[in-house]
């Protein structure tokens, strides 16, 4: 039996452990039977109004996210696979409500070509406006935390009892063997029965947003952000080659592309 990627992948957002000031952030866990399509569901809000703009950083992780307003649910966006970090400027009072779908999963529950979703956010009423009128009418600002995951659970448990699109297992072994390598594959060389690289890569394209090679390129750096010495291990020790990097400045390129900083300055001299 194959493994669930669920299982797997647990993509880090940095926030998640550096916390600001004045600015908090939590994961959450959905409902058991939801869990091969959502990795978490999140909240970043404010603890008091905000003096200065917040830069919110959002690192590249293989996903794709809705998030909303609890101050204003009618204002709700998506955003898709993205092979970059993406900025956030939030100012004031804010308190954002987010829905994190593992790699490849809400195009089976909201059919839809991901690739059109790729490296952008857009509003949700143009890609699910039967999740947009759903939160517009159940969600308000007055919320307590606790009453956040039940609501979401029950409606995502209802849809996917209605419409979920059956699951394609050489798009699903694709891409837990590339999980399962830390992104180090020639996927080319290790296809999965039955498809050719040109299958793969439609497959790809229309589930994850983005070709093997890329979704390889996000897994590979997350797997770093998962170990708190591997960075240093891998500069010290020249295990950036190991590591599916052609060189040091290889690897500082294309981890300042999907985090926005150096490793030096996330990590660490």
């Amino acid at each position: 039996m194959m493994k669930n990627s669920s299982h797997i992948y647990t993509p880090v957002q940095p926030f998640a452990v550096q916390p600001e000031g004045g600015v908090v952030y939590r994961e959450f866990l959905p409902d058991l039977r939801l869990r091969e399509y959502i990795y978490c569901y999140w909240q970043l809000k404010t603890t008091c109004p905000l003096a200065a703009p917040f830069r919110y950083r959002v690192v590249a992780d293989g996903c794709m996210d809705i998030f909303f307003e609890l101050h204003d649910p009618r204002q709700s966006f998506i955003m898709g696979f993205s092979d970059a970090y993406t900025c956030f400027p939030l100012e004031g009072d804010f308190n954002y409500v987010g829905i994190r779908f593992l790699p490849g999963m809400f195009p089976r529950l909201f059919p839809l070509n991901a690739a059109e979703l790729s490296k952008q956010t857009t509003a949700l009423e143009d890609v699910a406006p039967v999740v947009t009128r759903f939160l517009a009418d159940r969600f308000h600002e007055e919320m307590k935390e606790e009453a956040l995951q039940p609501l979401l659970d029950a409606f995502l448990l209802g849809h996917i009892a209605k419409k979920v699109l059956p699951a394609d297992n050489r798009l699903l072994e694709a891409v837990d063997l590339i999980i399962q390598h830390s992104g180090v594959i020639s996927i080319e060389k290790e296809l999965p029965p039955g498809i050719s690289s040109r299958q793969l890569r439609r497959l790809f394209e229309f589930y994850i947003g983005d070709t093997p090679k890329t979704f390889s390129k996000v897994v590979r750096f997350q797997k770093i952000l998962q170990s708190t010495h591997y960075p240093h291990h891998i500069r010290r020790n020249r295990a950036y080659l190991d590591a599916g990097y052609y060189d040091q400045a290889h690897f500082i390129r294309e981890f300042k592309t999907l985090y926005g900083l150096t490793p030096a300055k996330v990590f660490g001299k």
